[in-house]
């Protein structure tokens, strides 16, 4: 595959194959999965919510430590979280134009999510196995 002079692309856009906004289609379709799996999950957790409503401390602990509770509600705070990080970068790559304060904003982005859904599973985690 042969690239002109007059390729639009910078050279490390055609090394990674990202276009002009420096996001792959990959990108896209992982915003996309995310979505259709947080359809489901979020219809799981809206549920649970019902279900342990003015359940007291005990019922709601010993719910959420159920391994078929406790598993797709982990994969609901990695999904939701992944897809929550992709949405936020791709604003912070849209509407701030300064690259030092994009920079400092995705590296920040990237740490809140990780920290939010690290923080969500330590406690699902810790409720499951009784500690």
């Amino acid at each position: 595959m042969s690239h002109s002079k007059s390729s639009m692309r910078t050279p490390l856009g055609r090394v990674r194959g990202l276009g002009s906004a420096r996001s792959g289609t990959e990108h896209f379709w992982m915003q996309r999965v995310t979505a259709v799996a947080n359809v489901p999950l979020s219809l799981f957790v809206i549920g649970l919510i019902i279900t342990t409503a003015g359940s007291n401390y005990a019922a709601v602990k010993a719910t959420l430590g159920a391994p078929l509770v406790a598993i797709p509600l982990i994969l609901f705070v990695v999904s939701a979280t992944w897809h929550m990080r992709l949405g936020m970068q791709m604003i912070i790559e849209d509407y701030v134009p300064a690259e030092g304060t994009k920079v400092v904003l995705l590296l920040a982005n990237t740490f809140f999510s990780v920290a939010v859904g690290m923080g969500c599973v330590f406690a699902i985690l810790k409720l499951s196995f009784g500690v």
